[in-house]
């Protein structure tokens, strides 16, 4: 069990020690956040909306170069996010998921297909057996919601040009309307729908 800290030891967290401490741990690759278990040191204003703009305390981040390195200490735990460096943990808010496919590539066809995401902070996710693709459908709408895993649990939503290219690539495999990727058939919706 983790011990609460006391008020003259507890962290005051700003967004601009946490892109320091997170530039200090990052290299080349992503940080290993998932293997961070620091402690939490309260929520920052940042938010992530439904388009993917960061916003801290009410205006936009505008560097990507910064949304970029926020999003590689980016961390989900039991449904709620958080900005994780090996000392401390921040909580943030996010509309929907915190990222969004805004182009894909196609290689191969048929049960040889490989499908490749890009995000708009620039993951690239290939979609098979440990990374899934799902399509939700709004209740009231009837819009389709798909999405991507990206990486430990962190989704992105598939942007709707992307999704319908998506779409003319699709197949019907046992009653369903799908893609193939890496050898696995993802659903998007009946074929009787």
């Amino acid at each position: 069990m983790a011990k609460a800290m006391s008020a003259q030891n507890r962290v005051t967290p700003s967004a601009k020690g946490l892109a320091a401490a997170a530039k200090a741990a990052s290299g080349k690759k992503l940080p290993p956040v998932q293997e961070w278990d620091p402690p939490f040191c309260g929520d920052l204003d940042i938010q992530i909306k439904r388009d993917g703009t960061w916003i801290h305390e009410g205006g936009v981040i505008g560097r990507p170069e910064m949304v970029r390195l926020f999003a590689s200490i980016l961390k989900i735990e039991d449904g709620l996010y958080y900005l994780v460096t090996p000392v401390e943990k921040v909580g943030i808010q996010v509309e929907d998921v915190p990222f969004v496919a805004v182009d894909f590539d196609a290689v191969g066809d048929g049960i040889e297909q490989v499908l490749s995401f890009t995000t708009n902070v620039g993951d690239i996710a290939v979609v098979g057996d440990e990374t899934s693709l799902r399509c939700e459908v709004d209740e009231t709408s009837g819009e389709p919601a798909p999405y991507v895993m990206v990486r430990h649990g962190l989704e992105a939503r598939i942007d709707r040009k992307s999704f319908y290219r998506m779409v003319d690539l699709a197949v019907e495999h046992d009653g369903q309307i799908g893609v193939w990727s890496s050898g696995v058939f993802f659903p998007l919706m009946q074929a009787d729908a």
